[in-house]
């Protein structure tokens, strides 16, 4: 290796290690919220069905958001766009901490969305420093947000059981990102690529409206029900600006999204993959979180787990995700990145298999749950960093936030559909005169079938990856990226 490389690979290597604080930082605040939403709710004086708009707007505005700081960063600088969300970000969750009221809180809940961007911004920032080592690079990104958010969802309970004070528990997060400013200003490099052309705001606005839209329907859908009018109507009214959106990006010179790209370089399936794997992914959630809560003694299924245990056994998972992407890039460069996704996706189809057949056993149970999060984790590790490697060098930022749209939006979809199918079949139990209805244990098969199919589908699409030469420049040596597009169809 000449001494540029080993040059060029330091500098990288440093501005890699800030990126990663901040994306602990980002999975810090997104695992903050859940364990405060009793809080919130009862400090502001809300219901439930508001307090959902907590994480919805947060959800619908990060679609919203993402594309479109994606596609900037790629045409004025990708530092210089992660500066201004982190500005963003840090403002956002100043004003949540200091609301005054429930509608300010979800204003700075708006404000926080911009953080979906990170990832897009900073894969690349990694990719335009050092092509050879980027697949590396994104595994340890992915694995710092995957730490942080379960860090985060414990230290958030932790820090309220002590200081009982909602204000101060939600000023950490804040704080952090106010220090990750001057991190971003004077630690990360920027970009050398740029795109040509300008905006295509005609399809920004028809593209957003119709996530949001979409999105909007299938959030409340559980809250308006599926046979509300403002449901479908939501729903089909965001179809169709969608199908328009398409139309328009096929007919203007600087498209937002170059769909041609997508089918031209070979992103097209991985990108369908994320949608798969995202629905499998933030799906399965709420329906695992569930039953491990639900005690057996009382309604024949569950583990009954306690608060201790429970976070316990989430900070265990996430360590086993945490495992799987940043070995991502080893396992990838051993046995190739396809391969690599594919052994991941059929781990995760065996975990659903175990927790369905070992449901009655707590510790086959959640060895089942832990081989699913490391199979996750390759996946994680793996499918953004074959995005990255097919994009063209002037849209990475643009395809990878293209990439955690279609992952979020889908697991939205999926957790949606999923509650459907939770409600379908309920059990009702009285106890010391008491009653209480949950869903039946059929329900929860249900949904780690689907889940396991779902998996299974991004195993067959992975088959299927296209791949593409190594483009000009890139580094001789292999890397997992490198080996998948090095590999024959």
């Amino acid at each position: 290796m000449s001494s540029t490389t080993r040059t060029t690979r330091k500098v990288a290597g440093g501005a890699v290690g800030f990126l990663i604080v901040m994306e602990f930082g980002s999975g810090l605040l997104q695992g903050w919220f859940p364990p405060l939403l009793s809080r919130i709710g009862s400090d502001f004086g809300v219901e439930a069905a508001a307090l959902n708009w907590v994480m919805v707007i947060y959800l619908l505005m990060t679609v919203a958001f993402v594309p479109i700081i994606g596609k900037l960063g790629d045409l004025y600088g990708h530092k210089k766009m992660l500066l201004i969300t982190v500005c963003l970000v840090a403002a956002g969750s100043l004003l949540v901490a200091f609301a005054p009221s429930f509608t300010w809180l979800l204003v700075g809940r708006a404000l926080q969305a911009p953080l979906g961007a990170f990832l897009p911004l900073e894969f690349a920032i990694v990719r335009s420093r050092d092509e050879g080592s980027a697949g590396r690079s994104i595994g340890k990104l992915v694995g710092a947000l995957t730490l942080g958010g379960a860090l985060g969802a414990m230290f958030s309970g932790v820090l309220l059981s002590a200081f009982d004070d909602l204000t101060l528990v939600l000023l950490a997060p804040a704080l952090f990102l106010v220090l990750c400013i001057p991190v971003v200003a004077w630690l990360v490099p920027e970009s050398s690529t740029r795109t040509a052309g300008t905006i295509d705001w005609a399809g920004a606005v028809l593209l957003t409206a119709g996530l949001l839209s979409a999105l909007l329907g299938i959030s409340n859908a559980a809250t308006w029900g599926w046979d509300s009018a403002a449901t479908w109507g939501t729903i089909i009214g965001g179809l169709v600006l969608l199908v328009l959106w398409v139309r328009v990006e096929g007919r203007v010179a600087y498209p937002l999204i170059d769909l041609k790209v997508l089918t031209g370089t070979g992103i097209g399936l991985p990108i369908v993959a994320a949608a798969f794997f995202g629905a499998q992914m933030f799906g399965s959630q709420t329906a695992g979180s569930l039953f491990i809560m639900t005690d057996p003694n009382t309604y024949g299924f569950g583990l009954g787990l306690g608060s201790s245990a429970i976070g316990l056994l989430f900070l265990v998972l996430a360590l086993m995700t945490f495992i799987g992407t940043t070995q991502a890039d080893r396992i990838g460069s051993k046995i190739g990145a396809r391969a690599a996704i594919i052994a991941g996706s059929v781990l995760s189809a065996l975990s659903f298999g175990g927790m369905i057949l070992m449901a009655d056993n707590a510790t086959a149970f959640m060895v089942s749950m832990a081989i699913g999060a490391f199979g996750n984790g390759l996946i994680l590790g793996l499918l953004p960093a074959i995005v990255v490697r097919k994009s063209p060098a002037d849209s990475v930022a643009i395809a990878s936030a293209l990439y955690n749209t279609t992952r979020t939006a889908s697991g939205s979809v999926s957790g949606a559909v999923f509650a459907l199918v939770m409600s379908s079949a309920l059990v009702t139990v009285t106890v010391d005169g008491t009653s209480s209805t949950v869903s039946a244990d059929s329900t929860y098969v249900a949904v780690w079938i689907i889940c396991a199919v779902l998996s299974l589908g991004v195993a067959l699409l992975a088959l299927r990856f296209r791949d593409t030469p190594t483009p000009a420049g890139a580094p001789a040596e292999s890397t997992p990226v490198a080996a998948a597009a090095a590999e024959g169809e």
